[in-house]
């Protein structure tokens, strides 16, 4: 695979979870939701359609996997899936799990609530539980 940077904001906002065959799975750092990164570690991607056709396919197996693995572990009511790329061009796309009880139900999540860090157990938990959960796909 080619060298790859990712973003300083991204990676500063984000938690390692794990990487699949294209992309690295990173959880946001904001308690208020459930919400994974998916970032395609192939340099110079701004959009979905500056991927080859192959990586395009790939890359919707890749959050159909995030969406399952994110629906299994938190038992989420719906699920919000965007790439939007307004703040950092980088491609990343965004899984997320709803609730009807949180900050933002039923409107978009941005902006809604100042984002709320995680206790460092409980995002150790929600990171090791996503890992396993991604890794029993793979089986």
């Amino acid at each position: 695979m080619t060298f790859f940077n990712l973003n300083a904001r991204l990676e500063g906002d984000s938690h390692f979870v794990t990487d699949l065959t294209l992309c690295s799975v990173r959880l946001m750092k904001d308690a208020n939701y459930p919400w994974l990164l998916l970032v395609p570690r192939k340099p110079d991607l701004v959009e979905i359609i500056d991927l080859e056709d192959a990586d395009q396919q790939q890359l919707m197996r890749e959050i159909a996997a995030a969406s399952h693995v994110l629906r299994e572990v938190t038992d989420c009511e719906k699920l919000n899936v965007g790439a939007l790329g307004n703040q950092v061009s980088q491609l990343h796309v965004h899984v997320i799990a709803r609730f009807r009880s949180d900050a933002a139900w039923p409107g978009p999540i941005w902006g809604a609530a100042p984002a709320e860090p995680y206790e460092d157990d409980r995002v150790d938990t929600l990171i090791e539980n996503l890992r396993d959960a991604f890794s029993d796909r793979d089986s």
